[in-house]
């Protein structure tokens, strides 16, 4: 007698439900069959597909997205400019199949074209002004701030003609953008303002470095802190083993030409005994560090002859509250070199930046900070440090109870 279909399927439809969850075990497609077989090794290895890699490039599917963040690959770019490469294969981006996308592209690079006539224009205006006598602008000054307002346009051409390029916007997506161009520069100004300039005046505000230290401050360059491999948020909590090494920045300016800048570490949480207070000291000081929007990187260690005062480890003695690193970047006057043998004559205890900034002329345009305490290699680094203390534990004062006269309590029975 034969089994009618309505009675298999549903078996036969359990069994696989059964299959998918058991990865393991295959079962038969026999009616009504219950039997289990399970694959030995070989078979096992065979049917399981070896781990597909992503791509950052291409990511585009939630699901995609969700493996790369669990392994720590950050997708480049747009998600629909990661398809758009995903399914065109090894078509460059400006020659991608898409109608829209290449009709665009014809009014971008009109567009484009008048940014350039008009740049030539504002070229020849300013030769013309250059050129010009300063007797018929009526005074130096005058013919100066013309021709500083007349050269702030031309950059604001430049960045116009580019700031719709969508090759440009894939380049600097990807990191490959040249920093000596008007354009990636504006990019990558406007990047860092979105963010992390945010997070940065939050930290000072929060940990009061404005007014501790400076009274004012307004960053215009990005400053990022390494100790070695590892990158360091700005306020974050370091251990003395790894700050004991001298710091690497990155410090990235959005305008064009190489500048001098020092360089100043300062701790303005240093217990003192004798008046209760906290004194600040200075940890690190180089003075005709040069840095432009392609010179970035500035190991501390390798400063060399720039270095006045040398890198001297963090340290927070036992009992006392963290202290706050702070990293300055202040930029000197245009063409002035600072005396290296008066800055070696800086005394560390009792650094003021206030007062080291207004005797030099110097503009603070950069800062981060992290924070230090005691932990279980603090002794250890102040003894290879040669600073004393390490012995020495503060504890908080117990407030002193009011001189008052204790009421009577049978008033209150």
């Amino acid at each position: 007698m034969a089994i009618p279909s309505y009675l298999t399927l549903p078996a036969s439809r359990c069994l696989r439900c059964v299959a998918q969850r058991k990865p393991g075990i295959v079962f038969t497609n026999r009616s009504l069959a219950t039997t289990a077989l399970k694959l030995d090794e070989g078979s096992l290895q065979s049917s399981i597909s070896p781990q597909v890699t992503l791509d950052p490039v291409l990511v585009s599917t939630h699901k995609q997205k969700e493996n790369s963040a669990k392994i720590r690959a950050r997708p480049t770019g747009s998600k629909r400019r990661r398809a758009a490469i995903k399914s065109t294969g090894s078509i460059p981006f400006e020659q991608l199949p898409f109608q829209c996308f290449q009709e665009a592209r014809k009014i971008l690079q009109a567009d484009r074209e008048d940014k350039i006539k008009q740049i030539e224009v504002e070229r020849q205006r300013i030769a013309k002004a250059e050129a010009r006598d300063a007797a018929s602008w009526g005074e130096e000054a005058s013919k100066k701030g013309r021709l500083i307002a007349m050269h702030k346009h031309l950059e604001h051409l430049k960045i116009l003609a580019d700031i719709n390029d969508p090759v440009i916007k894939k380049r600097f997506e990807d990191g490959e953008g040249d920093m000596n161009r008007p354009i990636y520069r504006y990019l990558a100004d406007r990047q860092w303002r979105s963010y992390k300039r945010l997070l940065i005046m939050q930290r000072i505000t929060q940990m009061h470095i404005v007014p501790d230290i400076v009274p004012f401050l307004d960053p215009v360059a990005e400053v990022a802190l390494a100790f070695g491999p590892r990158s360091v948020q700005p306020g974050e909590f370091v251990d003395s083993r790894v700050s004991e090494i001298p710091a690497r920045l990155r410090v990235q300016v959005f305008d064009k030409g190489e500048r001098l800048v020092t360089i100043v570490v300062v701790d303005p949480d240093v217990p003192n005994e004798a008046t209760d207070t906290f004194d600040t000291r200075c940890h690190f000081l180089a003075v005709n560090v040069p840095v432009s929007p392609t010179l970035t990187s500035i190991p501390l260690s390798k400063l060399g002859e720039r270095t006045a005062l040398r890198w001297l480890p963090p340290f927070a003695q036992k009992g006392s509250p963290y202290h706050r690193l702070a990293i300055f970047v202040l930029q000197q006057p245009a063409g002035g070199e600072l005396d290296l043998e008066a800055m070696e004559k800086v005394k560390r205890d009792g650094f003021s930046l206030r007062s080291f900034k207004d005797r030099h002329a110097l503009t603070p345009v950069g800062v981060n900070l992290f924070r230090s305490l005691w932990d279980e290699g603090t002794a250890g680094v102040m003894e290879r440090a040669g600073m004393e203390g390490a012995d020495i534990e503060f504890q908080r004062k117990k407030p002193e109870k009011l001189p008052y006269k204790k009421k009577d309590g049978a008033r209150y029975r």
